[in-house]
């Protein structure tokens, strides 16, 4: 495990994960505000898997997300480098019957202890206006909104913390 909160072990993302990872996306009600598109297939999720080189190349990345209790696989969340924009940016994704429990917020507070440790001082996060549950996991973990933008064809937000130096 990289990361441990009270309740949650959090580990970079595995090709092994592709199961969980697929049928995550499978659930419309989970990618509504994403702009993603579900897998295809399971094999379509392993090999996106394969390909996710963030913890490689950046020491960050998703983080698979397993209850501490019974080690259900809850999701995912972390920090990714923005090879666009060089940003940091914060993103969750959680199985629906997990909603609503602080999982997501105590996942994302680990994530950007974890990229404060790791010397980054910005972290973005960004959102669908209409997605309030995610807008409130940010507003959390400290972030401040700070722009409006274009999400995937959806008016969304973008928020931000300063991390300590």
């Amino acid at each position: 495990m990289l990361l441990t909160t009270p309740r949650l072990h959090l580990r970079p993302l595995d090709p092994a994960d592709a199961e969980q990872f697929y049928r995550l996306n499978q659930d419309p009600e989970v990618l509504r505000y994403t702009g993603d598109q579900a897998f295809a297939s399971v094999q379509d999720a392993r090999a996106f898997l394969e390909g996710y080189d963030q913890f490689t190349r950046h020491k960050l990345g998703r983080m698979a997300m397993l209850r501490q209790e019974d080690g259900a696989w809850l999701g995912w969340c972390g920090l990714r480098l923005d090879k666009e924009t060089s940003e940091v940016d914060l993103g969750f994704r959680i199985f629906r019957e997990y909603w609503g429990q602080g999982y997501a917020t105590e996942a994302a507070r680990a994530s950007m202890e974890y990229g404060e440790s790791l010397g980054y001082t910005r972290v973005i996060g960004r959102a669908v206006i209409q997605n309030q549950a995610s807008i409130r996991v940010l507003e959390k973990v400290g972030m401040k909104r700070i722009a409006t933008m274009d999400f995937h064809g959806m008016p969304g937000v973008v928020y931000e913390k300063l991390l300590q130096d």
